[in-house]
């Protein structure tokens, strides 16, 4: 059998299921793919070696007894190190959380684990996940493996790195300004921003409640190789958890007949690489092939979208500033005040309910737009992974870098799934480009019904090995 780190999630629990291979010889494979590439890359920060061989060991004799097996059975998957795990510190990539440890798993890890997934290590990413380039105060930066040169992109770039080069078979992530997306597209893997609701969200460090922003914003979420994993693991950790009250039981939700695509090449309020919408353009004809109806519309409101969701982001995290810039890292506290330069405070209750009413005005619009055009096709990024330290070296390059993320954003105001899928690569750089399918609230199945149409193209392949400079 080829190397065991190259196989995809589903394949490996279905060899694991027939005894074809053990729990521990998978863990193995990919702990030896961490040893091996984990020192150049950094994307794992702390590698559960230990308890992830105990853990298969106790698959294995689970599979031995002939019990039952949950559907990734001895699958090895990482966790963002902003997400809680029982005995185990949720840093958020800052030193003054480095000793920062938690009694219990927040409720996706407790999930995957029930499923039978073995968690492997914690992956690295920005001061506070509050920038879209994974270089952390505390950890370090992580390496695009395609370009060292280039940006793995953030907040969940440890992730996606360790995905993109075999170093976990899934993972999870969250997501408050394309911080599952973001990297996904940079390194030429799959993920999906859940509906608002569908996945709970709830950890204790750095505080059990959340900041609004928070609360209307922010979900975790699965991010994987192919499509079909994704699917498998955002069905394992749907659903209510009591921790989270927003969190909801939902049934599958699949419309019938010919799909309804808005194609979104060029997003307005900024450029976009000409190489980005060519492959945009490619997918949707694709999408028009398995019979999808497609065609060139912007959805309502756009610009106002992107406008709002930095200024309920950036306004409401304005009434932190003072406590959480000290936890922060030099680059990480330039990117953040200085993206908020011109956004206006939430300074007093007037402020915030006009800003809940022009919120509300335009989630009418979209739902409105997407009852009748119930998918998106964008690109992720308008632009390309930047040189690493674009985002920080000058105040033009951190609104480019803004600019450039603008398409992920309204999915984040509006609590709308949307999946990330690679669909090319660009030519002169060889970097992956990945596209967006954003859809109609509770439509997460649509959108990952599309992207594997667009995956089934082959455009990119990982597992790669890293490009070293």
């Amino acid at each position: 059998m080829q190397d065991l780190w190259r196989l995809p999630a589903l394949d490996l629990a279905r060899h694991i299921a027939s005894r074809e291979l053990s729990a521990v010889e998978v863990v193995d494979a990919h702990l030896q793919r961490i040893a091996e590439l984990n020192p150049h890359l950094n994307a794992i920060v702390h590698v559960l070696d230990g308890e992830a061989r105990a853990a298969a060991r106790a698959a294995d004799a689970r599979a031995a007894r002939g019990e039952p097996l949950p559907p990734l059975h001895g699958v090895p998957f990482t966790v963002k190190a902003n997400i809680d795990m029982a005995g185990q510190a949720t840093t958020w990539g800052v030193a003054p959380l480095a000793h920062a440890v938690v009694p219990l798993d927040a409720p996706v890890v407790e999930r995957m684990r029930a499923a039978g997934a073995i968690p492997i290590g914690r992956t690295n990413l920005p001061d506070m996940a509050l920038r879209v380039h994974t270089d952390s105060s505390l950890h370090g930066l992580t390496l695009n493996p395609w370009n060292p040169q280039r940006s793995c992109a953030g907040s969940s770039g440890g992730e996606a790195v360790a995905l993109a080069t075999g170093m976990a078979a899934l993972g999870l992530g969250n997501d408050i300004g394309g911080s599952l997306r973001n990297p996904a597209s940079a390194c030429g893997i799959a993920s999906i921003r859940p509906s608002y609701g569908r996945v709970p969200d709830a950890g204790l460090v750095p505080h059990e409640e959340h900041l609004l922003a928070v609360q209307l914003m922010n979900v975790q979420g699965p991010m994987a190789r192919r499509v079909a994993d994704l699917r498998v693991a955002l069905d394992v950790i749907s659903g209510a958890h009591p921790r989270d009250p927003a969190s909801l039981d939902l049934p599958p939700a699949r419309r019938r007949g010919p799909v309804r695509v808005a194609v979104l090449a060029e997003p307005p309020g900024g450029r976009t690489d000409p190489a980005i919408a060519a492959v945009v353009r490619r997918s949707a004809q694709a999408l028009a092939a398995a019979g999808y109806e497609v065609e060139e519309l912007t959805p309502p409101r756009y610009e106002e979208a992107v406008a709002t969701w930095a200024r309920l982001l950036i306004g409401d995290f304005g009434a932190v500033l003072p406590q959480l810039l000290p936890l922060m890292g030099e680059d990480a506290q330039r990117f953040l005040v200085t993206a908020g330069q011109g956004v206006p405070p939430l300074d007093n209750p007037l402020a915030m309910s006009g800003l809940m009413l022009l919120r509300d005005g335009i989630a009418r619009a979209w739902s409105q737009f997407l009852d009748r055009t119930p998918l998106i096709l964008s690109p992720t990024w308008t632009q390309l992974p930047f040189e690493l330290g674009f985002d920080v070296a000058t105040p033009e390059g951190t609104a480019a870098t803004i600019e450039m993320m603008r398409p992920v954003v309204p999915a984040n105001l509006l609590g709308l799934p949307s999946a990330c899928v690679p669909a090319g690569r660009d030519a002169a750089t060889g970097l992956p480009i990945g596209v967006l399918l954003t859809g109609a609230r509770y439509q997460d199945e649509l959108c990952l019904d599309a992207a594997e149409v667009i995956e089934r193209q082959g455009a990119v392949v990982t597992p790669i090995d890293p490009v070293r400079a």
